[in-house]
């Protein structure tokens, strides 16, 4: 079943009730000349099991502890956002498989030679995604992009993501000073956003999978909680991409981070994907993944399952 994303970006208040997340609005609450059966009936109620990322984007925003329990034990991932309105916390399970300590030795023993060519993977497909988006919404020449996917070695020794990456973001958007940077012009403010959604939804499969979200194949920042989910989500970085592409191209005004780009960015959990030769949801396709990164530390594979554009 598809997960929702529920986005809050006004006051509010959250609570639970009969496994239900139950959202009021303060002035309703507050106002005492209401008869208490209008307040009732301007609750508005939703299935706990039902959703899969909440953000949360108001300063006066309640929530209850039994609540986030109940989101939690339910494997939500909950986005909290700063003063800009950017992503800033990401609140997730400690545990979210039966087998969790298992999982985890697996994870932990896992060699060096799988860890390199588990890169090599996420790397080829991220290069081969990269360039189908590319192709679409620019007129460059893209083989390079497919012979790079096909030149990368075990652990991308030969560093060509880098080579790839200076490719794609110099051709993709045609906006006189732009370079992918997180402190840099828009659109970055876009890909930022977006690649804070994608992270939560990658973090949120992979807990579902028993793996921690600490220990990455290729990412190692001491300072860093999420280095796999750094890792996992680069093959579908490039599905972000293509989304603030098509913003672009509507000719929206994106110089600032609206409700509107955000209610589009937060469809990124349902944008669809292909992977294992059928069409799924992002979310659903990186749970496939997540599974699959499981089954490549316990033995089972040798390979990811990512998606192709």
């Amino acid at each position: 079943m598809i997960k929702k994303t529920l986005y809050f970006g006004n006051p509010v208040y959250l609570s639970l009730k009969n496994a239900q997340l139950v959202i009021k609005l303060p002035e309703v609450v507050k106002n005492d000349t209401l008869p208490e059966s209008f307040k009732r009936t301007s609750e508005v109620t939703k299935p706990i099991e039902d959703i899969g990322v909440v953000v949360l984007d108001h300063k006066q925003i309640t929530i209850t502890s039994g609540a986030l329990e109940a989101l939690l034990e339910n494997n939500c991932a909950i986005i909290t956002c700063d003063s800009k309105s950017m992503p800033i916390g990401l609140m997730l399970p400690l545990y979210g498989n039966t087998t969790q300590n298992e999982r985890f030795r697996q994870q932990l023993d896992a060699s060096l030679p799988l860890m390199k060519q588990l890169w090599q993977q996420t790397i080829k497909a991220k290069i081969e995604n990269q360039a189908v988006v590319l192709k679409e919404y620019s007129d460059v020449e893209t083989k390079c992009m497919n012979v790079w996917a096909a030149d990368v070695k075990s652990g991308d020794s030969n560093n060509l993501e880098a080579r790839a990456a200076a490719y794609y973001w110099k051709n993709l958007f045609q906006i006189e000073g732009f370079t992918r940077d997180r402190d840099g012009i828009p659109p970055n403010n876009l890909l930022n956003y977006g690649y804070a959604i994608l992270r939560a939804v990658v973090a949120r499969g992979l807990v579902v999978s028993g793996l921690l979200p600490t220990l990455g194949i290729h990412h190692h920042n001491r300072y860093n909680a999420y280095c796999l989910a750094d890792d996992v989500m680069e093959p579908y970085r490039p599905y972000v991409d293509r989304l603030v592409c098509g913003m672009i191209k509507q000719g929206v005004d994106y110089t600032e981070l609206t409700k509107e780009l955000k209610a589009q960015l937060l469809t990124i959990p349902v944008l669809e994907t292909h992977i294992a030769g059928k069409r799924s949801p992002l979310m659903v396709a990186v749970g496939q993944t997540t599974a699959s990164l499981y089954k490549c530390f316990s033995g089972e594979l040798r390979k990811i399952s990512y998606p192709e554009m």
